[in-house]
């Protein structure tokens, strides 16, 4: 290969200002602190720090995972749909998209790994004693794949080898669509949380992961120019304006699966999934549904860009970040109640909900997902800035 990584070449040393100094010490505290807390977990004990019980074993931290997993293949389906598709208006925020979705899947695998009492054992017998019929087997096998197909199509992407980065990346988008769907095989085979079990959830989710994708393209390429104090150029903004048009497109398409999803429960089918359901309805879960997941994440943002018609930007991105939090808390709500109701509901008198409120300890460990993110994406735009512009040449 001809070309040489050069740093000088694609860094841009302006980008370091006090504002993006200041937000790199934010997020690198709740980087440290975050996995601090984790660490201390393993010796501690995660049952005195996280709220999970056998009842409830799956909490915040596995919703947290499946967030940051769902987001990072749809930027990378995205910036591979704009890559093989060349000269299209997402072009200009495709290599962006790469880097941030090499971060989020990486903030991903941070939470687990904070999650998961034995993770060096995890990685261990991945390897060495593979389960090929577990669906978890193949998720973390296959997201492994792409972190590292991604990884070395960034670097291809830096050293200007667009054809092989092409290859790279196409591999990336194939092993990230078959994690997600694993991902949601993993919920929709257990029979036993009827909340949860049916076919409808591995497509939901790479609905999921197209809606926050195409929500992160706006959001990070919006604040790659606001940290800059540059105006964003006409084709980018083009870029930005396709991308809230995936985006409103997915709302839409998310917010009709969920409600179907939803009224399947009161038409036939379990009992107990009826209560799960009720659960986000009229129950302990009703808030977070309601205000946050569909107010906030949902019929907000659509209305936002339907009144502002994609003429702005601060509307976008604003829409962009209120649908990434709904799309959080959609994974929360999710995760909770199909455990929620008692397996055996009706006997011994088992309470019609078990009880589960993520802890504090919880919150700060999942806080460091967030803070390697915004750390990643801040020093990424100072080191690799120019890449990011470098769309024209794919």
């Amino acid at each position: 290969m001809a070309n040489e990584f050069s740093l000088t070449a694609v860094a841009e040393p302006e980008v370091a200002n006090s504002l993006v100094k200041t937000l790199s010490g934010i997020f690198g505290l709740l980087l440290i602190v975050g996995v601090g807390v984790g660490i201390a977990g393993f010796f501690i004990g995660h049952e005195h720090l996280f709220n999970n019980t056998r009842e409830v074993p799956w909490g915040l931290l596995i919703s947290t995972y499946a967030f940051f997993a769902i987001t990072s293949t749809g930027l990378c389906l995205l910036a591979a749909i704009s890559h093989v598709f060349g000269g299209n208006k997402l072009a200009p925020l495709a290599n962006r998209m790469v880097w941030i979705s090499l971060i989020t899947i990486l903030s991903g695998f941070t939470v687990i790994g904070m999650e998961i009492e034995s993770p060096w054992r995890m990685a261990i017998y991945n390897v060495i004693s593979p389960n090929i019929t577990s669906n978890i087997w193949w998720m973390g096998t296959l997201y492994g794949a792409a972190l590292g197909f991604i990884l070395i199509e960034f670097w291809l992407i830096l050293t200007k080898h667009y054809t092989w980065a092409l290859a790279l990346g196409i591999l990336g988008a194939l092993a990230e669509v078959a994690a997600n769907t694993c991902l949601g095989g993993v919920f929709s085979t257990l029979a036993s949380r009827p909340f949860w079990y049916g076919s409808q959830l591995p497509v939901y989710f790479l609905a999921c992961a197209f809606l926050s994708g195409a929500a992160a393209a706006v959001f990070f390429t919006h604040y790659a120019y606001v940290i800059r104090g540059r105006k964003m150029e006409q084709h980018v903004f083009e870029g930005v304006q396709a991308a809230g048009k995936v985006l409103l497109l997915m709302l839409i398409m998310v917010s009709v699966s969920s409600f179907w999803k939803m009224a399947s429960f009161y038409v036939g089918g379990s009992s107990d999934g009826r209560v799960a359901a009720e659960a986000l309805y009229s129950g302990p879960l009703a808030f977070n549904f309601w205000s946050i997941e569909l107010g906030v994440g949902i019929i907000a943002p659509i209305a936002l860009l339907l009144l502002t018609r994609f003429k702005s930007l601060t509307a976008m991105s604003t829409a962009a970040l209120m649908s990434l939090v709904g799309m959080f808390i959609a994974r929360l709500d999710m995760v909770t109640a199909g455990q929620i109701v008692p397996p055996y509901s009706g006997f011994d008198n088992l309470p019609t909900y078990l009880n589960y409120t993520p802890s504090g300890y919880e919150w700060i460990v999942a806080l460091a997902g967030i803070g390697f993110t915004g750390i990643a994406f801040l020093q990424g735009e100072r080191f690799f800035g120019k890449s990011f512009s470098a769309h024209e040449t794919h």
